[in-house]
Formats: C-alpha cells, sequence, structure tokens
C-alpha cells in the first residue's frame, strides 16, 4: 500500500505498536497497520524526538481524523483513498510530545487504515488508559452526527465530532475508556426507512469493522467494560410504533448476549433524546417491560430529556450533547457507585 523508504530513512514504527494506546475497536494488520471505522477510536503516543509523521489512507472521501499535539487545538484532517504521509509534529528542536489521532467519521464513510509513524526521534512508554471501560451502543446521535454543524452549510462528514458527543462526555467524567459502538440510521429492529434487512445493533454490536462489504467481527474478550449504555430505538420509531412484544423479546435476546459477553459489566437502557410524545412514551414503556422481564439486577433505565437539535439539523447540538452528559452521569454513578 504504501513505498518503503531508503535505507536512511528515518526510524519507523508499525501502528499496532504496544508503545501507542488504543481505544476503540480496531483491527491490526499482519504488516502491523491497524484498521478502524466507528467513530471515537483513539491512538495515544508519547516520543522524544523533533519531527513525527503518520501514513494513512482510507477506504473513501469521507473520512476524517483530528490531531492534537500537547493538549493543543484539534487539527481535523481529511482523508481519501489516496495513500498520504501526514505531519503530525515538525519542532524546531527535539522534545518530549504527547499525540492523539482520534477517528471523526462513522463506519458507512469508510474504513480507515493507518501504516505506520515515521519519526527522527524514539517513542517512550505508551501514555495510560484509565481502568475504567464504558461500552455505548447507538444510533447516529452516539456516533456524534452533525455536532459541528454550520449555519447555513451544506451537511458533510466534518460535521461528525465525537469527541464532544454524549458518550464521550459522560466517559470523560466516570473516569473511563469508552467503545463507541453506533451506527446511523439503524435501531435495534429495522432502520429509520422501517428496513429490516440491514444490520442493526444486534448485529453491529458483533462487528470491529461494520462497513458493508468489509466486515471483521469484533473479539468481545479483548475489552471488559464495567458499564455498558444501551441508546437506541429512534430509528426503530421514526417509521411509527413497533409491535410491543416483538420489540421487547428482540430487546431481551440482545440483553441476554450482553450480559453473558460482559459478565462484570451494569447495562443501562436509555430512550435517547430524540424521541419525543407518544414515541418517547412507547419505547420507555418497552425498556420497561423488558427490563421487568429479564429480572437482572445488572439491567437498569435512565430517562433523557428531549433534545430536538436546531433548524440547521435535527440531531442534538454540541450544547445537547452536553446536557445530555449532565443528565446521565448521576444516573450512572448511582449504578456503578463510580465516584
Amino acid at each position: 500500500m504504501f513505498a518503503c523508504g531508503p535505507a536512511w530513512a528515518e526510524p519507523t514504527v508499525r501502528a499496532d505498536d504496544p508503545r501507542i494506546a488504543r481505544m476503540g475497536r480496531t483491527v491490526a494488520q499482519a504488516d502491523g497497520s491497524l484498521r478502524f471505522a466507528y467513530p471515537g477510536v483513539r491512538l495515544s503516543l508519547a516520543f522524544e524526538g523533533r519531527a513525527l509523521s503518520l501514513d494513512a489512507v482510507a477506504s473513501g472521501e469521507r473520512s476524517h481524523i483530528e490531531v492534537t499535539v500537547d493538549g493543543g487545538a484539534a487539527r481535523i484532517i481529511g482523508l481519501s483513498a489516496r495513500p498520504r504521509t501526514i505531519s503530525l509534529v515538525n519542532a524546531r528542536q527535539a522534545g518530549v510530545h504527547r499525540v492523539d489521532i482520534l477517528h471523526r467519521s462513522e463506519s458507512w464513510h469508510g474504513v480507515v487504515t493507518l501504516a505506520r509513524f515515521v519519526t527522527d526521534g524514539a517513542l517512550l512508554a505508551a501514555p495510560a488508559l484509565p481502568e475504567r471501560k464504558m461500552l455505548v451502543l447507538g444510533d447516529s446521535v452516539t456516533c456524534g452526527e452533525a455536532i459541528d454543524r454550520v449555519k447555513g452549510g451544506e451537511k458533510d462528514s466534518s460535521w461528525w465530532n465525537p469527541r464532544a458527543s454524549y458518550g464521550m462526555l459522560a466517559a470523560q467524567a466516570l473516569g473511563a475508556q469508552v467503545h463507541l459502538v453506533c451506527h446511523g440510521g439503524r435501531g435495534l429492529v429495522r432502520s429509520w426507512n422501517g428496513r429490516t434487512g440491514d444490520d442493526n445493533l444486534p448485529d453491529f454490536y458483533e462487528l470491529a469493522i461494520a462497513s458493508e462489504g468489509q466486515a471483521v467481527r469484533w473479539d468481545h474478550a479483548g475489552y471488559d467494560p464495567g458499564l455498558i449504555v444501551s441508546a437506541i430505538g429512534t430509528n426503530d420509531f421514526s417509521t411509527g410504533i413497533p409491535e410491543r412484544a416483538a420489540y421487547v423479546k428482540a430487546y431481551e435476546g440482545l440483553l441476554r448476549t450482553l450480559l453473558r459477553n460482559h459478565p462484570h459489566a451494569q447495562i443501562v437502557l436509555t430512550e435517547g433524546a430524540v424521541l419525543d410524545g407518544e414515541r418517547k412514551a412507547a419505547l420507555s414503556s418497552y425498556i420497561a417491560e423488558t427490563i421487568d422481564r429479564m429480572g437482572s439486577a445488572r439491567v437498569h433505565a435512565a430517562a433523557l430529556l428531549h433534545h430536538p437539535g436546531d433548524l440547521t439539523d435535527a440531531h442534538p447540538t454540541k450544547a445537547q450533547h452536553a446536557a445530555m452528559a449532565r443528565e446521565l452521569v448521576p444516573q450512572l454513578r448511582a449504578v456503578t457507585g463510580w465516584e
């Protein structure tokens, strides 16, 4: 994919090097590259030197990453199907630097491959990740769709910002790392347009990469969350209220899988922030019945207020995501005991 440099080239570091901390679902390749597609995937590293660059490529033209160096302002970088080398650090003098790379885009925007890093210095020990672990399951709201909207602008994939999403904000407040496993337009049993043949939550929960034609299964043994939040249902209800018994049965099936795969997790179900009125009431009732039928002390409900977005986009705004996190965190603390 990427041509090798001459023998005197600066040292190269595989993207899967253990000195690079990884958060989120990634797939390591035999050549040391990393592939991923869910938003919120983050790589963090520290190095001592003057320069650091990254070789990266995407399967399409809509994927974005953001890069922060030494806690500074985020730089948003668009990727494409043409491999490119991205300069991450180019300092006048050698020093110790912390670099964080965050995937902003969704699975359907494309699959990103990070091939390798090149530096004139040396990597240091991997930055420590929080011991607490969260898993947040959901749809486009969980993915951070349209958070960075531009008033009057034409919507594109640069508007997605998982860093400012309620899930990542809640994890930060709780001192936890987090995996966002989400897919825009999908639900528990059907998609936004009523189709039932797409991969909905019980399907893409099983995947490390959920892009069509490029699906890769996820090994659940690789991540043991203490808290799972399921914020699904908006798209199930977009074409009307689904039949109660079938919906509850499907949620029960998903919960049995979650309880089996994640024996240390408390699981919290929420109706999300987009639905309102009778549809929100119906989903809340379905959740309550599901929890009652499960009879598990590890399954709980959490309520969110209605956050309808704005005139530019119906997805919650950045301020509304922050409000959603503030609403959720006390309820999650009560369930987990995390201070």
